[in-house]
């Protein structure tokens, strides 16, 4: 059993709420909330006081999560900086990915016409520019504002939304080929910025606000 675990069981069982054992530790109740979802470690003195306030063991609390030949605070120190690089690879993957799917789009809109043949030419870099890209910015964008990575940073993901969007070539792109008809779909370049800028504020609030209520659920 993870250590958040521990801590959440010990708390119910001792039957006391986060805010009132947030409230003797002097932290937020989202701190609480992170410990006892393995979001985050405490530090050793606060664990020290949650066996206080619980009136359990440190050995009840910690045991098995440490070798024998380690001490509480390197045990704590390893455990967290082990969510902090998982946390950190996690942010590189999401935006190397989405830094990624913007390069497929900016040479898909430059060169798509040099190696596919007609029509394909066309509306392959449509489905790329106006599905695929916008789809990865808002997901990005939503994971971004659920984790709060970044911290108060993670509201320039609005920018480089806009720069990312501003770069895509605005050519017409065909989408609807029939004889002698066809259709065309067009939004110039400040439309489409403004799509990208519109995309990542509405994903980034979705994120927050599942945040939140995953918060108030845990909470509950």
């Amino acid at each position: 059993m993870e250590i958040g675990s521990k801590l959440k069981n010990a708390r119910n069982d001792h039957g006391m709420t986060q805010e009132q054992v947030a409230e003797l530790l002097g932290v937020s109740r989202q701190t609480i909330s992170n410990w006892e979802n393995n979001k985050s470690y405490p530090d050793i003195i606060s664990v020290i006081k949650m066996s206080d306030i619980y009136s359990v063991s440190l050995d009840h609390l910690l045991k098995e999560e440490k070798s024998m030949n380690q001490t509480y605070q390197e045990y704590l120190e390893e455990s967290t900086n082990t969510v902090k690089a998982k946390k950190d690879l996690s942010k590189i993957v999401l935006v190397s990915t989405y830094f990624l799917v913007w390069a497929l789009t900016l040479i898909a809109s430059l060169c798509s016409h040099m190696v596919l043949p007609g029509d394909y030419a066309q509306t392959i870099p449509f489905v790329i520019r106006y599905f695929l890209l916008p789809v990865f910015l808002f997901t990005v964008s939503m994971v971004i504002g659920k984790n709060d990575y970044f911290g108060k940073l993670k509201w320039l993901t609005i920018i480089i939304a806009a720069i990312t969007f501003f770069t895509i070539p605005s050519n017409r792109e065909l989408i609807v080929s029939d004889g002698y008809l066809k259709v065309y779909f067009y939004l110039s370049a400040y439309e489409y910025v403004i799509g990208g800028i519109v995309i990542a504020a509405v994903g980034l609030a979705a994120g927050v606000l599942l945040r939140h209520l995953a918060a108030k659920k845990h909470h509950n």
